[in-house]
């Protein structure tokens, strides 16, 4: 018998304590790695493969930084740290769509999940489903009427996490290309309450 502790990676997320808190600048290099591992796992068989082969961290990293550094107001940044590290990412604001907003309590509009993403060696933990709740319920006590998203049509497993989150599509539907391949997006919508 070993007293060799176990890896992290196979300890259940139940037995350590997953908090979710306000990304920072030196968050950046991790949460550049997440997005990029996160889209290589979870769009692989929807967009063309060179193109996701094609994506890299040191790339990455830069557009995050800039996007953290000059966010907009009403911008929030999002990290679930699990034993001290950031294994999840998600960022939501004001909707950005042309359509006048539904409002909200506060007169703030609508809000929109800019993306979500979770390490892929991390998924089915709980993880996303902590994040998106942080996120509703942070945009509902800000006063918004509803929270938006887009997803792509043909990713049926992300449909299903929304969809178990209280979210249903509104029929909006958005043209997507990526290296010449249509990958359509179609709106999801849930309402908040305070």
């Amino acid at each position: 018998m070993s007293d060799s502790p176990t890896p992290l990676s196979r300890v259940p997320l139940s037995r350590v304590p997953l908090r979710v808190r306000e990304m920072t600048l030196a968050d950046c290099p991790r949460v550049a790695e997440i997005r990029v591992r996160g889209w290589q796992s979870a769009y692989s068989g929807l967009m063309p493969q060179s193109y996701l082969d094609g994506l890299d961290v040191s790339a990455e990293l830069p557009r995050r930084r800039a996007h953290f550094e000059q966010a907009g107001p009403g911008v929030v940044n999002l990290v679930a740290e699990w034993a001290g590290e950031v294994v999840g990412w998600a960022c939501h604001g004001p909707y950005r769509g042309g359509e006048p907003p539904a409002g909200g309590a506060s007169g703030a509009g609508d809000a929109e999940l800019y993306a979500i993403y979770v390490d892929p060696g991390r998924t089915g933990r709980g993880v996303g489903r902590t994040l998106l709740r942080e996120s509703v319920e942070r945009c509902a006590a800000a006063g918004h009427g509803r929270m938006l998203l887009w997803v792509l049509r043909e990713n049926a497993g992300a449909r299903r996490f929304y969809e178990r989150a209280g979210f249903t599509t509104d029929g909006a539907e958005e043209p997507y290309e990526v290296e010449g391949v249509e990958v359509p997006e179609v709106r999801y919508t849930r309402p908040l309450e305070r």
